[in-house]
């Protein structure tokens, strides 16, 4: 367990914690993402327990949850993002204090760590709000249109219409494959 009192390794277990907190965030129900993020934010919290930490930069990672949250509930705009992820990067970062009095992790590993985690944020969020703003597809739109039938449709199937799928109905056979209405 030494290995859980070097800054560099509390530092991955946070940033994997917390990527591993929103992805489950953007994909519920497995469990799986849940209970990995629960597992590394549990180990990071007791390797940050044993090391001085910088409140204000906890203050900056917990207030840098509101942005992100702005960004892909209420607002729909990147800038709220650019920040939810600036205020992610400089709390982890500086988080935890060197002997020095700077930031107790190595600089290279929190450049690449950073870019990595950010990069994938970045295209998840901006994916979310990209389809928050799409319009909504209900079935009254879709009356009339033809699609096809991926599977058979006999009381129950899968028609692909307008660029989704879609569960069909009918009273009498066809076959996948067939054009819909």
């Amino acid at each position: 367990m030494n290995f859980l009192l070097d800054p560099n390794v509390a530092y991955v277990l946070l940033m994997g914690g917390l990527l591993l907190a929103i992805l489950a965030l953007f994909g519920p129900g497995t469990g799986v993402l849940e209970v990995g993020a629960l597992f590394m934010l549990v180990l990071a919290g007791f390797s940050i327990s044993n090391f001085t930490i910088n409140f204000w930069a906890l203050v900056l990672l917990v207030l840098g949850i509101f942005p992100f949250i702005l960004a892909l509930r209420r607002s729909r705009q990147y800038i709220y993002l650019v920040i939810a992820l600036a205020a992610l990067v400089v709390g982890t970062v500086f988080l935890i204090n060197g002997s020095n009095g700077g930031p107790g992790i190595n600089p290279v590993l929190a450049t690449f760590v950073s870019v990595l985690v950010t990069g994938f944020l970045w295209m998840v969020g901006r994916r979310s709000v990209d389809a928050l703003s799409l319009p909504i597809k209900t079935m009254a739109r879709l009356i009339g249109k033809t699609g096809e039938a991926h599977t058979d449709v006999y009381a129950e199937g899968s028609v692909y219409l307008d660029g989704e799928e879609w569960s069909g109905r009918s009273e009498i056979f066809i076959p996948a494959g067939s054009q819909v209405r």
